[in-house]
């Protein structure tokens, strides 16, 4: 099948309501004043569609929103940004998923989320498995993220995209339903690229030294492990290569962490879409993310690919035996 689009993005699209700078005593006080509330996108699949998207790459979104306000704005942001939209399905009787994210000074947060909205909701029902095909990347934005797409849910997604010889990309956030990686072994096989962050691979490993964790990861037969290691970077390794570690931008101060995983994984998937390396990769994947915790909301700040160039070059500045 000709492909129509470079990215598929399965996963959730929701409406963030980031409330920053938040203290541990935000609940001792009659009224905590605020410079500003603001309501952005949200959700890993849609941040993922249109960062990419503003790289310059085509994208595709699949998900489930309510038949509601939020779910409105969520298409028409899609259709602002040039995300195709066919694969967003609205559903009667469904609230659409509002986040309201608690970002401390440093950048750090905590969700406050809907147990009964569409993320918790969508199925495997949900995704169009004829829109599949028409891409060259499938990406999964989150193992465990949408707790009813589970292990054969995935494992029917991945086989059709394989079947189609399409790369597999996946992150992951922590379980919400106290899932493990053996939970989805075999939806993990299929997966080309991961990209977890340290604490959460630490966490569903058991393991504590990153060339452990990777190990561990690979051994579900994932092809190649891309470990987000915050400032340090991102630590990569395959089946049939050692480790690396592709440094971090220097220098930047976190004012918003929400979606930064998200960012990565975009870069990343544009540096695929590019012939890069997988060290390139590595570097795309940490200038974009360099560029999202420099604002507020998880598509505030890669505005458009001029955005991500500048700072490229900067990094190249940085790194110039790199």
């Amino acid at each position: 099948m000709e492909k129509q689009f470079d990215v598929l993005c399965v996963g959730a699209a929701v409406i963030d309501i980031p409330l920053q700078p938040v203290s541990k005593n935000i609940f001792d006080v009659e009224s905590y004043p605020l410079q500003q509330i603001s309501m952005t996108i949200g959700g890993d699949a849609i941040n993922e569609s249109t960062v990419i998207s503003r790289l310059g790459h085509k994208t595709a979104l699949a998900t489930m929103v309510g038949d509601d306000a939020a779910g409105q704005y969520i298409i028409q942001h899609c259709q602002r940004e040039g995300i195709c939209v066919e694969g967003i399905r609205t559903k009667e009787n469904i609230d659409t998923s509002i986040n309201v994210g608690l970002v401390t000074q440093d950048g750090e947060r905590t969700f406050v989320t809907n147990r009964n909205g569409s993320l918790w909701k969508m199925t495997i029902k949900d995704i169009d498995l004829a829109l599949v095909p028409k891409a060259k990347i499938l990406s999964l934005a989150s193992f465990f993220n949408n707790p009813l797409l589970d292990n054969d849910a995935l494992v029917k997604i991945f086989s059709k995209a394989k079947s189609n010889n399409m790369i597999i990309t996946a992150d992951m956030i922590k379980p919400r339903l106290n899932e493990t990686l053996d939970n989805f072994s075999e939806a993990l096989s299929y997966v080309d690229y991961f990209f977890p962050n340290f604490d959460e691979a630490c966490l569903m490993t058991g393991e504590s030294d990153v060339e452990l964790v990777a190990k561990k990861l690979l051994s579900y037969g994932v092809k190649t492990v891309v470990i987000k290691i915050g400032k340090r970077g991102a630590y990569i390794q395959t089946q049939n290569q050692e480790g690396m570690i592709v440094p971090a931008m220097k220098g930047i101060k976190a004012i918003d962490t929400i979606g930064a995983g998200d960012n990565f994984a975009s870069g990343f998937i544009s540096g695929l879409l590019e012939g890069k390396s997988l060290k390139e990769c590595g570097e795309y994947g940490n200038v974009t993310a360099s560029i999202a915790i420099q604002s507020i909301g998880a598509t505030t700040g890669v505005r458009n690919r001029l955005v991500f160039e500048q700072r490229m070059r900067e990094y190249r500045q940085q790194y110039p035996e790199v």
